[in-house]
């Protein structure tokens, strides 16, 4: 195991406070039913720069004027005990207290101890990560947002958490590229104010209260896991989304790329499950619905504004039919995710606070979730502090329900990278092999 050592762990703090931003930002229940939701972690491996003197002071000097646009990761989750009628509600009060920013280093490890075999996973790259074991309710007393640079032989790792009901991978991804450009230009002056969500969903009142006895913190169980990175190359993904399209030649409906890539890793990964034909099993997409909305959002609107759409089907029937027809379940509940859908999704979950258990603890039902997170849309490579562009990208999923697909665009062009995490009851080397294309 590396030995990871920190030299230094500090906050930092917007580098102006400007009093009359908004201060509170209540949250919709696409917010709040990620309470018990871990902080999404994800990282960057960059190569080493020729001079490494006065990296670190760039990186937080850049990162305190990001922290002034982009001001809710610098806030705190606030809780207030509703006495009248035993209830609890949250918001996100944004006082400056800021970001953490982990500085550590590690003399064992190099670049090529990540890329040495592209697909498998280090068992020491956790300690990469700077929000371990953090979930949303504990950014009552956590930072929103936690950062950590981490020293290798030959480079840097540039690793995030972030709570979830402050922001969607969109929105993160654009605040990191802002960060980066700062860092390289050395100001702000082509960046934009941030632009917040405006409250659309007009029959929800805020804040919203909730039941006191569904806000508690869930037992801890950790369901062991193995991870690996299933690289698709750009002609993998043409083979199976041609594959996949001519499956359902009888429909006008088109597989996307990603629709065939998640759709066989689907059927790949129940065939070797172990689970009983007549089990459902889902398959979970997250989306955002900016542009879905009815009058749409910015695309660049800070928040999360995301909705899953969750394909459903018995195992016996994703065995019996082909690729097309596992990718069409998936596209058919991605077109649902409409504006009318969406409202109505909130305006029932107000009415009935439900949070999905994410302990681990809940038996075989957590082996026929698929939940696929992030997208190969997010521009993850573009991101240059000054040095030049990353050369990897990992994530960190957590511990939650079910078998975990964080999707990033590959290095190459039109390539897909899925860090998968599977439950080491259902892997196998007949799994592993069968999903490689």
């Amino acid at each position: 195991m590396a030995e990871v050592i920190v030299l230094s762990s500090s906050i930092v703090r917007p580098k102006k406070i400007n009093k009359s931003d908004r201060t509170k930002i209540h949250l919709t229940p696409y917010d709040l039913k990620l309470l018990n939701f871990a902080y999404p972690q994800r990282g960057l491996l960059f190569p080493k720069p020729d001079d490494v003197t006065h990296i670190i002071h760039r990186l937080k000097a850049s990162l305190s004027i990001a922290l002034e646009i982009y001001f809710p990761f610098a806030g705190r989750l606030v809780k207030v005990n509703n006495h009248e009628d035993n209830t609890v509600s949250f918001y996100i009060d944004c006082d400056s207290s800021g970001a953490r920013f982990v500085h550590a280093k590690v003399e064992s490890v190099s670049a090529n101890d990540f890329l040495q075999h592209y697909d498998s996973v280090p068992e020491f790259k956790r300690c990469f990560f700077p929000a371990n074991d953090l979930k949303s309710f504990d950014g009552v007393s956590e930072p929103l947002l936690a950062l950590q640079v981490t020293e290798i032989k030959d480079g840097f790792f540039i690793s995030f958490g972030y709570n979830h009901m402050v922001a969607d991978g969109s929105s993160f991804w654009n605040f990191f590229h802002t960060w980066s450009k700062i860092c390289m230009n050395g100001s702000s002056s082509d960046t934009h104010p941030l632009v917040l969500k405006d409250w659309f969903l007009d029959k929800v009142e805020y804040p919203i209260h909730m039941p006191v006895s569904e806000t508690g913190r869930p037992p801890r169980c950790e369901i062991p896991t193995k991870e690996r990175v299933f690289h698709f190359t750009k002609t993998n993904i043409s083979d199976l989304k041609a594959e996949a399209n001519a499956d359902i030649t009888s429909t006008d409906m088109k597989i996307s790329s990603l629709q065939a890539v998640l759709a066989h890793l689907w059927i790949s990964i129940i065939k070797h499950s172990g689970l009983n034909r007549e089990e459902d099993t889902h398959c979970i997409v997250a989306a955002d619905m900016r542009r879905r909305l009815n009058p749409p959002l910015e695309k660049e609107c800070f928040g999360n504004v995301t909705h899953q759409a969750i394909a459903t089907a018995e195992v016996g029937e994703i065995l019996d039919h082909g690729l097309g027809w596992a990718a069409l379940q998936i596209n058919k509940q991605v077109r649902t995710l409409t504006n009318e859908n969406y409202k109505a999704f909130a305006e029932n979950w107000v009415r009935n606070v439900k949070f999905p258990k994410t302990s681990g603890g809940i038996s075989r039902k957590a082996d026929t979730y698929l939940i696929a997170t992030s997208s190969p849309w997010f521009e993850v490579y573009d991101n240059d502090f000054g040095w030049g562009k990353p050369i990897a990208v990992r994530a960190e999923p957590g511990n939650g329900i079910g078998i975990s697909l964080v999707v990033f665009r590959g290095l190459e062009e039109g390539s897909i990278d899925v860090n998968a995490t599977i439950p080491l009851s259902m892997w196998s080397d007949v799994l592993v092999n069968l999903l490689t294309v």
